[in-house]
């Protein structure tokens, strides 16, 4: 057990106020229910143009479906979404934010069946300005189901910025984004910030997202639950930076999986940057059966999967693959798993291939060698839900499934 010193402690308690901060002052704007359950009725609309979906910032908690695909020959595109559009901001986010007042979210409540149609094209550019994405803000009760956003171009400033929806209190399933967003703080490939109590689900991100606090190719930071989710691409920042979540402060993150780049200063992991909660005497954020394969680079607290690892934080039946490099506190699994004298965070049934990392060392994890990643054993015999299958083929009955001394551990809903 490693006792961290007066300047890390200074370092992670000034991190957690201010996301403690940051958390409030976001409830108290949205209300933790957006607009307070005040809003009009709406109209439920077909959506066929930029037009109509450009509507639903006067439905908000309409019942609206997708008929086709959005694109860039679309009718309402050029005066909506484009590069030209709006004086050269592109897309106004569907919401509303007003700094001032009791509820400063006015998000969408309603729902959003996209069909597994596609909006393609979107474009904004609005770094100075909260918030941005497709959406503003997914409200409580609020769902976005089936739908895709990709060839997406996003600039935003803070507060939640993210290719779909810019702050989540609601629920987010089988939906994906595909190209590239960049923002300040809180930025993910999806959806900036997630609010406890949320839901991403059987979602995705493909592409590159670049910010400076809290990135991650999926999520910035989640507060909520994340299941079932990838994220494909290269992740840039500076703090608190994760392939798939830069921040998961409570809530959970499972059944979920990371590949490409991951780079960055302070706490870079290529999962997760940094995995933590205020209430170390209790296990309140968990990280399952999740793995990284992305290479990782950065100075302090770097991990193959996740670069620090806090307080009442767990890590069970994960793994990563990828090369990481750093300068202190490296690990092929966790660059530091942090405790005090209170407590420690958990890692356990865990793995890092000592080979590909590069590293014979790690925070917390068991190492194995490339051909023991590759052998159901290591894995079974840590009491994982695993079955070896044939090539091309899986066994969703399982979490896991192998290609016995063929392939490294994959999710069973993977295809």
């Amino acid at each position: 057990m490693r006792i961290i010193s007066g300047l890390e402690k200074h370092r992670y308690v000034a991190i957690i106020s201010a996301f403690l901060i940051t958390i409030t002052l976001i409830s108290s704007m949205a209300g933790c229910d957006g607009d307070g359950g005040n809003l009009p009725p709406s109209e439920n609309l077909e959506i066929t143009t930029w037009y109509d979906l450009d509507a639903i910032r006067d439905n908000l908690t309409g019942n609206h479906t997708l008929m086709n695909n959005l694109d860039s020959t679309t009718p309402g595109y050029q005066e909506l979404a484009s590069p030209t559009a709006n004086g050269g901001k592109g897309w106004d986010p569907i919401g509303f934010y007003t700094p001032q007042g009791p509820t400063a979210y006015v998000g969408f409540k309603g729902t959003f069946d996209g069909q597994g149609y596609e909006i393609r094209d979107l474009y904004i550019n609005r770094p100075d300005e909260v918030a941005i994405g497709l959406f503003r803000e997914l409200g409580y009760g609020g769902v976005i189901s089936d739908t895709g956003a990709t060839s997406v171009a996003v600039t935003g400033g803070t507060l939640g910025v993210g290719g779909l929806v810019a702050v989540n209190d609601g629920t987010i399933s089988n939906c994906h984004c595909t190209g590239h967003v960049t923002g300040d703080e809180y930025v993910g490939g999806l959806v900036g910030l997630t609010i406890g109590g949320s839901t991403v689900e059987y979602s995705y991100f493909t592409g590159s997202v670049t910010g400076n606090l809290q990135v991650g190719g999926l999520a910035g930071r989640n507060t909520g639950t994340v299941s079932n989710c990838h994220s494909i691409g290269n992740v840039t920042g500076i703090d608190t930076v994760g392939g798939l979540v830069g921040y998961a402060f409570f809530g959970s993150l499972s059944n979920s999986y990371s590949t490409g780049s991951v780079t960055g200063e302070t706490c870079i992991g290529g999962l997760v940057g940094l995995s933590d909660t205020i209430a170390p005497t209790v296990e309140t954020n968990h990280v399952n059966n999740s793995y990284s394969s992305c290479s990782v680079s950065g100075n302090t607290y770097v991990g193959g999967l996740i670069g620090s690892n806090g307080e009442g934080s767990t890590v069970r039946n994960c793994y990563s693959t990828g090369n990481v490099t750093g300068i202190s506190w490296v690990g092929g699994l966790v660059g530091d798993n942090r405790c005090t004298e209170m407590s420690i965070g958990i890692v356990a049934d865990s793995f890092w291939d000592t080979e590909t990392s590069g590293l014979t060392h790690s925070d917390g994890g068991t190492g194995k060698n490339t051909t023991e990643m590759q052998d159901i054993a290591t894995f079974s015999d840590a009491g994982w839900n695993i079955i070896s299958v044939a090539l091309n083929e899986t066994n969703p009955v399982y979490i896991w499934n192998i290609v016995n001394n063929i392939t490294y551990p994959f999710l069973g809903w993977q295809s």
